[in-house]
């Protein structure tokens, strides 16, 4: 504020006087000050003049908002709990949705929306009490009858969901998806409606989704499943709203207007294949997230790097091309997060498909694999040789595995002894990839090791496809994929989840390219009942060695989780699983410090 007074007169200074120390007194920040002020006209005249000043007051700076953002990379090819599979859309569905269990930072089940569970005595039966007084993001009631619908959503098969097959051990399940005759469908829908059951404080199956007293949800088990209450921590039994996917159609899942949830944050806007933005959800019955979080979709990781050093993003996935870049700096080395993963990515080939068909041409290019000079040249050691499925630090690896290491020689001899003879008679085959420019490079890379192994007579075509529709070939069955790289990230840890969620016969993912081994089958049946912990991991470990030597897939390498945090990001809790972004297990913990971000 700026003022300009003259005095000619005792009374008049006394006057501005007063004048003056009013205006040291507070002023309420958003409201203008009017003050009358006195000034002089001329010379010696004793007359006062008043004039009306409008004085603003100094705004206060206001808070800056506490925003994460993570680019993502590939957008999601769907965001449907019954139907969601792959990393990416798994991602979103946590923030908005939460299970009757989940993890915390120490991967341990804890409970979720339910307060507790029980299991009878053979563990067979499995009953969960919910928290009183649960609501949605829009506050309404949510009770148990919601996850009773989205649990038999996921068990039916009109859904086709990609994890059905992980409730199965709901009696009747399996049946219900297997059944072709109307009547036997009709029947098995009927027995799953019967072990899936929302109950009231009677013990009478619930009335409706606002029911207060409907905090009991019941399941029957086929067979004992003392692990269970940990697959329902999984997004496939989160509770979207029956009416919402009703209305909002096929594609319900691509607009916030209809992802009404229970998790922690809520889904304010998505626009697909630009950004999707989720703020803090004031209903949740646990911890507040403190900050809101911004996704985008870069898959060229040297755009989103660039981004990055342009303080544009606070989390990107660090890529291997970019790695010694980070470590030779000395500000950009701090902020390299690098710690175990929960991945084993594989060389996945078509069973059913020429020349895989043939288990000795998969042997020759699990044989042709140079596993140790993939992780040197083109992770930039972002990453360890894998021979084995379940990865080192999870329970059931395998230490000390050599079947189908690097071995030129074995490969070509292989071929020889396949049904084709030599490489020229094998057909053209194609290795599909998300087309980005630098996965461009690393699958050059690989064509030409394995134009090293089998001479230039092989006829191997390189396929670049747009990443998401890349997600959507992997996920179809008769799409023309032929070999890919795909792999498995942990949902939890214990052997059954990658064994006999991925490869048993009749899941989705092993039906995806083809695999179907009875004694591996029979094997995990008899773990998955096992009761006696260390009997369970014998039978786990001898269906593993089962697995190895059928060789469905070659297996490739292990990740490590490897990010880049800007450093007034705080609080960040990592686990194994952080597959997506770092702390996104327990994203409660997170906070940004706005003093830190750059002006």
């Amino acid at each position: 504020m700026s003022r300009k007074t003259f005095f000619t007169m005792s009374g008049i200074v006394a006057a501005a006087s007063m004048l003056l120390a009013a205006c040291a007194q507070p002023v309420a920040p958003a409201q203008p000050q009017v003050i009358k002020e006195t000034v002089e006209v001329v010379k010696e005249v004793e007359k006062v003049v008043e004039k009306t000043v409008v004085v603003e007051a100094t705004p206060v700076p206001a808070e800056k908002p506490k925003v994460l953002r993570i680019n993502l990379g590939t957008y999601p090819d769907v965001i449907d709990p019954q139907k969601s599979s792959f990393v990416n859309e798994i991602a979103h569905l946590k923030l908005i949705y939460e299970g009757l269990t989940r993890l915390n930072e120490k991967l341990e089940t804890v409970p979720g929306a339910a307060e507790k569970w029980e299991y009878n005595a053979d563990a067979t039966e499995l009953t969960f009490t919910l928290r009183k007084d649960l609501k949605y993001s829009d506050g309404t009631p949510l009770n148990a009858k919601r996850f009773e619908y989205s649990i038999i959503r996921n068990i039916n098969p009109a859904t086709a969901g990609e994890y059905a097959s992980i409730t199965n051990e709901i009696a009747g399940a399996p049946e219900w998806q297997g059944a072709e005759k109307d009547e036997d469908k009709a029947k098995f829908e009927e027995q799953v409606r019967q072990s899936v059951q929302a109950l009231d404080s009677s013990g009478q199956p619930c009335k409706d989704y606002q029911q207060e007293d409907c905090l009991t949800l019941k399941l029957k088990l086929s067979k004992p499943a003392p692990y269970f209450h940990t697959v329902m921590s999984l997004w496939v039994t989160y509770p979207a709203k029956q009416e919402n996917i009703e209305e909002g159609g096929e594609n319900w899942w691509n607009s916030s207007k209809f992802h009404i949830g229970n998790g922690p944050f809520i889904l304010k806007s998505l626009e697909p294949f630009v950004k999707g933005v989720f703020v803090p959800n004031p209903n949740y019955w646990g911890d507040i997230p403190k900050v809101s979080i911004e996704y985008q979709y870069i898959t060229d990781s040297n755009v989103a790097f660039q981004a990055y050093k342009n303080d544009e993003f606070d989390i990107v996935a660090l890529a291997a091309e970019d790695y010694q870049a980070v470590m030779a700096d000395p500000e950009l080395s701090k902020q390299a997060t690098i710690y175990p993963g929960s991945c084993t990515l594989a060389l996945q080939f078509r069973n059913f498909k020429e020349p895989f068909n043939d288990p000795k041409v998969r042997a020759a290019f699990s044989y042709a694999i140079d596993r140790e000079r993939w992780v040197k040249d083109v992770l930039q050691g972002l990453g360890s040789p894998a021979l084995t499925w379940i990865p080192p630090g999870f329970p059931g690896y395998k230490e000390g595995e050599t079947r189908f290491a690097y071995d030129p020689e074995m490969a070509k001899k292989m071929i020889a002894e396949s049904s084709y003879g030599s490489v020229e008679n094998l057909p053209t085959i194609v290795l599909t990839f998300g087309d980005t420019p630098r996965n461009r490079v690393r699958y050059e890379w690989l064509g030409a090791r394995f134009k090293e192994v089998f001479g230039d007579a092989l006829k191997l075509e390189l396929k670049p496809v747009e990443p998401t529709a890349f997600t959507a070939k992997q996920k179809d069955r008769e799409s023309d994929l032929q070999m890919f790289i795909g792999g498995w990230c942990a949902d939890y840890p214990d052997p059954q989840n990658w064994l006999s969620v991925y490869f048993e016969g009749s899941t989705t993912f092993a039906d995806r390219i083809g695999f179907k081994d009875e004694e591996f089958d029979k094997l995990i049946a008899q773990a998955d009942v096992e009761l006696d912990p260390a009997k369970r991991a014998e039978l786990y470990q001898k269906a593993q060695d089962r697995l190895v030597d059928a060789n469905p897939v070659a297996f490739f390498w292990n990740n490590v989780n490897a990010y880049m945090v800007k450093p007034w990001v705080k609080g960040i809790v990592t686990t194994s699983q952080d597959a997506d972004w770092p702390g996104s297990t327990v994203p409660a913990t997170i906070d940004i410090d706005t003093a830190m971000l750059p002006q």
